[in-house]
């Protein structure tokens, strides 16, 4: 029963992960096969590097076809619909700010099962959640948004410590999964909404890195 709920739990967040790759291989105008597969990278990139980690080989996303079956049916849906979904950016948002609850709680779980220590808690969950998106944005050449000062991986990160908490009191597994998807999504919705940004380096470069007219004088 427990692996079930979590297996639903996972493909809800996959899909979710999905739908966000699949648009932003739309509005970078690639073609069905280019928004297919940032589709699947969002969807299980941040897992497959996560079992890597673990030695959880093969990974869970290459053990179960369905997993890249949602992710190819996302992606399928998102290409021949654009023009409704890029209406939609808010709602996107909140999607993916519920898929990256889902993944950390997700994440986390998995890290206590391989009986990693504290950190290696916290960087399972951060990995399963962010570890697609920065695969997506390297694909498009992007910097990744998770280190653009977008309070992210840090909402991720402080779901982690929740996570582990509630295991210290032994609280049922399906109370540590809600909780913490509900606390990582309460914290991304009020950062969005707030717009919530960790603070940028503002270095003066030119002092550093004259421009090349400079340097010739």
């Amino acid at each position: 029963m427990e692996n079930n709920i979590v297996l639903i739990l996972d493909l809800f967040g996959t899909a979710i992960f999905a739908a966000t790759g699949a648009i932003k291989g739309v509005r970078k105008r690639l073609d069905i096969f280019g928004v297919t597969v940032l589709a699947c990278c969002v969807g299980v990139g941040g897992g497959i590097t996560r079992d890597a980690i673990l030695g959880a080989v093969p990974a869970a996303a290459l053990q179960h076809w369905t997993y890249l079956g949602v992710c190819i049916a996302v992606a399928l849906i998102a290409f021949f619909t654009a023009h409704f979904w890029m209406r939609l950016r808010n709602i996107i948002q909140l999607c993916d700010a519920v898929g990256l609850g889902v993944f950390t709680a997700i994440g986390c779980s998995k890290g206590l099962s391989y009986e990693v220590s504290f950190i290696g808690v916290l960087l399972c969950g951060v990995i399963t959640a962010i570890g697609g998106g920065m695969i997506r944005d390297v694909l498009v050449r992007e910097v990744p948004v998770v280190l653009r000062s977008d309070f992210y991986a840090t909402a991720s990160l402080l779901g982690g410590f929740v996570y582990f908490c509630l295991t210290l009191v032994n609280t049922p597994w399906f109370l540590n999964f809600a909780i913490t998807s509900a606390f990582v999504f309460s914290l991304r919705f009020l950062a969005i909404h707030y717009k919530f940004r960790l603070p940028e380096a503002h270095v003066p470069l030119r002092k550093f890195f004259p421009p090349s007219e400079l340097r010739k004088k």
